[in-house]
């Protein structure tokens, strides 16, 4: 007999040990999802609809749909072409048929759907969030949670007024290694650490002169815009290229720095700081990218300690042996942790004192799916938060700050000073010109209410 969607809910929101159990004992990417589909009852499992699947939102669709205690129900796209590519994809992962909407609101109509996945572009993120929130969804957001400042603190008062579980797409906060690492160095494996040194590398090629031309037939290029103003449609924007445009991208900083921001900003046990300035610039190429393709934010907190964040989008020479990475420095040593789920602790000259190493294959420079079997942690951590109230790794207040900090960065490097910064708040102090970047004009009829 098919249970009542109340009934369902409430089986989702009383249920603990027996899908976790299920979990740790290895029903993660890699195995065969099917062959655990039956191990519990579908109208058992929450449901997922995925919101933007062209590259790495059907990454997240095949790993939600892998999981044992979800199914995907829905995925969302502009694209068409992206809909049937992520429909056939989760197939393979699942027994239940996917339904495909070109417009995501239709999906969030459905009593079925418990929970949404976003991986839109980065103005749509944030939009996105709260829409989903109104309508009564949990959600799991893909970093960063939102284009401007003031949209992630409506996103934090949001999750409040409506009481849904908002999780951000930090991963590394649930990976175990990385966590071992962070409790090491709060434990004083390397005494006080007072300096931590982020950074990011690749070798983007460039993204040329976009011409205007006819919007093609498989696009919603009105709905790809959404709360974004509208422009002309060019040939080198979609799908990857408006990373690297203010109008919907947040640059290299938001796109892999918050990551390892991040990261600093847990192991250093800060929030806000009180002074950000920002250093670089687009250098390598003269084509449409607008934000820094090589940019040094640093950071210094009331706590008396500072930070640093490097990226370098064209020129991928690795750091610490590592494309992507966060390193502490304190008293009597540092700590690395490296793109992947490991960490190593030296001394003061630099001897290792301790190296943890996982097997498992992490690619920071794969923009698609850099660690599928390490994220179904953080994802089951959302699960677990959505049916027995777990605490959250990386929950939007926190996601928030990491966001926030790298965004003020950018704000930096448009105005061309370095800011003050209201250490209990985050917002920026006496400065007119910057604080004009705090957020955003919204296309008519899209502008974030709560």
């Amino acid at each position: 007999m098919k249970k009542s969607t109340n009934s369902r809910r409430d089986f989702i929101k009383k249920t603990a040990g027996a899908s976790a159990a299920i979990v740790i004992g290895g029903a993660l990417p890699g195995y065969s999802a099917l062959s655990y589909s039956r191990i519990i009852g579908s109208n058992e499992k929450i449901r997922v609809s995925v919101m933007g699947v062209n590259s790495r939102g059907n990454a997240l669709a095949q790993n939600f749909a892998s999981q044992p205690n979800s199914e995907v129900a829905h995925v969302c796209d502009v694209d068409s072409r992206a809909i049937i590519k992520c429909v056939n994809d989760v197939k393979e992962r699942q027994e239940l048929k996917v339904e495909g909407y070109g417009d995501f609101r239709k999906s969030l109509e459905s009593k079925d759907i418990d929970a949404v996945v976003i991986a839109m572009p980065d103005h749509w993120h944030a939009p996105a969030a709260l829409i989903s929130m109104q309508a009564g969804k949990h959600v799991y957001i893909e970093k960063p949670c939102s284009h401007n400042p003031r949209e992630g603190e409506i996103l934090t008062e949001g999750a409040v007024k409506y009481g849904k579980v908002i999780q951000m797409g930090n991963q590394r906060r649930s990976w175990p290694n990385v966590m071992q690492g962070i409790e090491e160095l709060k434990s004083g494996a390397i005494g006080r650490a007072y300096f931590g040194k982020g950074w990011y590398t690749n070798n983007r090629g460039p993204i040329g002169i976009g011409k205007e031309e006819s919007i093609p037939e498989w696009l919603d290029w009105d709905l790809w815009q959404g709360p974004a103003p509208r422009q002309a449609y060019k040939d080198n924007i979609v799908h990857y290229n408006w990373h690297w445009l203010w109008h919907w991208g947040t640059g290299e900083a938001l796109n892999n720095g918050t990551h390892m921001v991040d990261l600093l900003r847990w192991g250093m046990g800060v929030d806000y700081p009180v002074r950000v300035s920002s250093n670089g610039g687009r250098f390598r190429y003269n084509d449409d990218w607008e934000t820094p393709d090589t940019q040094v934010i640093s950071f210094d907190f009331k706590e008396g300690v500072s930070m640093t964040w490097e990226g370098r989008s064209c020129n991928g020479k690795r750091i610490e042996g590592s494309s992507a990475g966060a390193m502490f420095f304190g008293e009597e040593g540092s700590l690395l942790l490296p793109g992947g789920n490991d960490y190593t602790i030296f001394d003061l000259k630099g001897d290792i004192v301790k190296k943890v190493k996982d097997d498992s294959s992490v690619d920071a420079r794969n923009k698609v799916n850099p660690a599928e079997f390490l994220d179904a942690f953080h994802i089951q951590n959302f699960f677990n938060a959505i049916k027995n109230d777990e605490k959250l790794n990386a929950d939007i207040d926190s996601g928030h700050k990491s966001t926030l900090l790298v965004q003020l960065g950018n704000i930096a490097q448009r105005v061309g000073n370095s800011l003050d910064i209201d250490s209990a708040t985050g917002h920026i102090l006496n400065d007119k010109k910057a604080n004009r970047l705090w957020s955003r004009q919204y296309e008519k009829g899209w502008e974030m209410k709560l």
